[in-house]
C-alpha cells in the first residue's frame, strides 16, 4: 500500500454529497461507542485520547472544512453529549479511532499472532460482533436455528430486514438498504445466476450460495475510501454486522474482495457476498 496522506487522497475523491451533515440516532451512537472504543482501548499501548483528537481534527477539517467540537471525542467515548451526533463527526470518528487501531497494530505486531493484515481484519470484526450483540439485544431479534429450511430462511430475512430498517432510522445509511438473495452479476470470469429460491438450495447442494448488499450514503463512505486508500483495510460497519448475524447461525458470510459493480446505480454501494457453512 503506497503512503499517501488524507489530505492527497481526499483532494482526489472528494465527496461532496456528504458536506451536508445528518443526525445520527441515539442508539446508534451509543452502540458504536461501546463497540469501538472498547476493542481499541483493548489493543496493545492503546488509550491515548490526544492521538485521536488530532485525527478528528485533521479530518473534520480536510474532509469537511469544520473544526472539531472541543468535546467531541470525551462525548462519544463516555456518551455524555446532550447533543445527537451529526453524520459527518461520527465519520470522523469511526476514521480516527480505526486508524489509531490500525497504527497500533502495525507498531507492535509482534505482540499478536497473525499477520498485521490479519489483526488489523480481526479488530473490525471484534467491533462487528460488541456492536451486532447490543443491537440484536435492542430489536430483540430471534435468529434461526440454522438455513436448513424455508421457514428459517423467512425468519433470517425478517432479521436482516430489521437490521436495515436499524441502520437507515439511526442514520447510517441516509435512503437505502437492500440484502438481496437474487443474483444476477458478473463475477471472476463467470456469470452467477441465483433465483431468491435457490439460496437455500445452493447451500445444501452446493454448499455455497450469493446475496447481493446494496446500500446508499452509508455515514462512512469518506472515511472508509479515505482508510483503504492510505492505510489498506477499511471499517465495514454494516458488513461486519451482518456477517455476525450469519456467524451467530453457524455461517460464514463474507463479501467479495474483487467485485465490480460498476453495473449497478452509481449511487449505490454494492457488494457481493459469498456464504457457506462454518466448517
Amino acid at each position: 500500500m503506497s503512503q499517501r496522506s488524507l489530505k492527497q487522497v481526499a483532494e482526489k475523491q472528494p465527496f461532496r454529497d456528504y458536506a451536508e451533515w445528518w443526525h445520527m440516532g441515539p442508539a446508534f451512537s451509543k452502540f458504536m461507542s461501546e463497540a469501538i472504543v472498547s476493542q481499541w482501548a483493548g489493543l496493545y499501548d492503546s488509550g491515548n485520547l490526544e492521538v485521536v483528537r488530532s485525527y478528528v481534527s485533521e479530518y473534520l477539517n480536510i474532509v469537511y472544512g469544520r473544526e472539531a467540537k472541543l468535546s467531541l471525542v470525551e462525548d462519544f467515548v463516555y456518551k455524555s453529549s446532550s447533543q445527537p451526533l451529526q453524520s459527518g463527526e461520527f465519520d470522523a470518528l469511526s476514521y480516527s479511532f480505526f486508524r489509531s487501531a490500525f497504527e497500533l497494530l502495525e507498531r507492535h505486531i509482534e505482540k499478536y499472532d497473525n499477520s498485521l493484515e490479519r489483526e488489523r481484519r480481526l479488530f473490525t470484526e471484534r467491533v462487528g460482533e460488541v456492536f451486532f450483540g447490543l443491537v440484536r439485544s435492542h430489536l430483540g431479534l430471534e435468529l434461526p436455528h440454522d438455513l436448513n429450511d424455508e421457514q428459517n430462511f423467512v425468519r433470517l430475512k425478517d432479521c436482516i430486514q430489521q437490521l436495515g430498517a436499524f441502520f437507515e432510522t439511526q442514520g447510517y445509511l441516509r435512503d437505502y438498504f437492500e440484502f438481496l438473495f437474487a443474483v444476477d452479476v458478473e463475477y471472476a470470469g463467470s456469470r452467477i445466476v441465483q433465483a431468491e429460491t435457490d439460496f437455500i438450495r445452493n447451500l445444501k447442494s452446493k454448499g455455497l450460495a450469493y446475496a447481493l448488499y446494496e446500500m446508499r450514503y452509508p455515514v462512512i463512505l469518506p472515511s472508509a475510501v479515505y482508510l483503504y486508500q492510505t492505510i489498506g483495510e477499511a471499517q465495514h460497519h454494516s458488513s461486519r454486522t451482518i456477517e455476525e448475524l450469519f456467524k451467530s447461525i453457524g455461517y460464514d458470510a463474507k463479501e467479495t474482495d474483487d467485485f465490480d459493480p460498476s453495473h449497478h446505480p452509481s449511487d449505490r454501494v454494492v457488494e457481493l457476498w459469498e456464504i457457506s457453512k462454518l466448517a
